[in-house]
């Protein structure tokens, strides 16, 4: 990958529906030799695919909360997914280092959906607690996958 190459993606990442003869006015290059860098950075595997981000609160999803989880002796990452992979209000997760083995995303219609998630959480085998903080206002959301 070159600088042609990132800038490219930077312009597919503000828009994914820009025109290849708008990203090659941008970089400095043909339409036709945009469209065959992003067929190679396609077939490499580099870009995954091309997507729309929708407002959670469209689908009723207004309410988002990040929520630590901690476990009772050692759980396997695999577990973890297991487990959380079975809620649907589970959006992202990871885990992480510090006291926590591992901080979800949540996004659920309201409290009351959210508070049955979590319980769904916190009873699943190995789940010792968890420490929950729910989203006022959202400041920077960014999407790098």
């Amino acid at each position: 990958m070159d600088s042609l190459d990132y800038g490219i993606i930077d312009q597919l990442r503000l828009n994914a529906r820009a025109g290849y003869g708008d990203i090659g006015d941008i970089i400095g290059l043909s339409a036709s030799a945009v469209k065959r860098r992003v067929d190679r950075l396609v077939s490499d595997g580099v870009i995954r695919g091309f997507t729309i981000q929708v407002d959670p609160a469209v689908d009723g999803l207004s309410t988002e909360a990040y929520v630590e989880l901690f476990c009772r002796g050692t759980v396997a990452p695999d577990e973890l997914r297991r487990i959380l992979s079975g809620i649907p209000d589970v959006v992202d997760a990871g885990t992480v280092t510090g006291s926590a083995d591992a901080i979800v995303h949540m996004r659920s219609r309201d409290i009351a959906s959210l508070e049955l998630a979590l319980e769904r959480v916190r009873v699943a085998p190995n789940v010792d607690h968890t420490r929950s903080a729910i989203v006022l206002s959202r400041l920077i959301s960014r999407s790098h996958d």
